[in-house]
């Protein structure tokens, strides 16, 4: 056994609270099913650094500003383990770095926080309903309610105090984080995902580790099997959009009990910036397929020209093309 694991195992996390309490749990299964002691070590990320000066993420560079710092960590053997949310993990691998554990999935679903107690349905026109997401806000728009939708960055205390404050109608958010953070009562809805589809892996983390470790087959066991095929297929189905397509994405897969054992059913959307077009589609297989099930799914959408939503007129007799 290498030295790096004969301690303590070292998890590496982001510094903030919901970061944090994701590592912590990964951490309590370490000890429980592997029976060793596990260590949290905080690490600052270029994400994190960007957050505090309300750089919009997708103009800095997207999700993977959260995880480079990680990983580097990893690889220089400064963490045994590193736990992200798995909506900020690139779809691309990671030389020397393996994907070792999903563990069991929070509810994917986006929810909001608004003034009074309201739903989106019940605020005003005009109200303003702050995201940081691209993908959000293209379905906010696409409800068609007329909401002032603005940018925000910041953490969950930071996002639902500008509503405390009255400089934001509501905000929206994932409901994983106020779950995990045990503040899920100052939610006002949970968005239903035929409204609102989350981000590829919303509500699931990422356990990655060196691929050389000795720690790979003991962590694999933190491994929930339907979270990762949910997720793989997820994945799966952004991947291949970003290959031709710049449209915000979201995605949710779910693995149900068929007549004739376990079946994975997925459901998509790509859509223009202001939601005024999209290209949604859904499709089912095996969960042993998941990423053959979201790649096919991916191709279809692109076929039906999820690549050129941002060039097309918006025609109003034709704004939303359903499978």
């Amino acid at each position: 056994m290498s030295a790096a694991v004969r301690g303590p195992v070292r998890v590496g996390t982001r510094a903030s609270l919901l970061a944090t309490t994701q590592s912590g749990t990964v951490a309590a299964m370490i000890r429980e099913r592997l029976g060793r002691d596990a260590v949290l070590v905080e690490i600052a990320t270029d994400g994190d650094r960007t957050q505090a000066s309300g750089v919009p993420l997708a103009t800095y560079g997207g999700t993977g500003v959260f995880v480079g710092a990680l990983r580097d960590a990893l690889l220089r053997g400064d963490v045994d383990v590193a736990v992200h949310s798995l909506k900020d993990l690139p779809t691309y691998p990671a030389p020397g770095i393996r994907l070792v554990a999903v563990p069991g999935r929070e509810d994917p679903r986006d929810v909001v926080v608004a003034r009074d107690g309201l739903t989106l349905g019940e605020l005003p026109v005009g109200s303003r309903v702050g995201t940081g997401s691209p993908r959000r806000a293209a379905q906010l728009h696409a409800l068609g309610l007329g909401l002032d939708v603005v940018g925000v960055r910041g953490n969950v205390d930071t996002r639902i105090g500008k509503v405390r404050s009255g400089e934001y109608d509501a905000v929206v958010l994932a409901r994983a984080g106020l779950a995990r953070l045990d503040r899920l009562e100052e939610a006002t809805e949970v968005l239903d995902p035929i409204q609102v589809l989350p981000a590829p892996g919303q509500g699931a983390l990422g356990v990655e580790c060196r691929e050389d470790d000795e720690l790979v087959t003991a962590l694999a066991t933190l491994d929930d099997p339907r979270a990762r095929a949910a997720v793989e297929a997820e994945r799966a189905v952004l991947a291949t959009l970003e290959g031709g397509c710049s449209a915000p994405i979201g995605a949710l897969a779910e693995v149900v009990e068929g007549e004739d054992g376990d079946e994975l059913w997925v459901r998509a959307v790509a859509l223009s910036l202001d939601g005024a077009l999209s290209v949604r589609k859904s499709a089912s297989g095996d969960p042993a397929d998941a990423a053959g099930v979201g790649t096919r799914l991916a191709g279809e959408m692109l076929a039906d020209g999820a690549g050129q939503l941002d060039s097309q007129q918006h025609d109003d007799s034709e704004q939303v093309r359903n499978a």
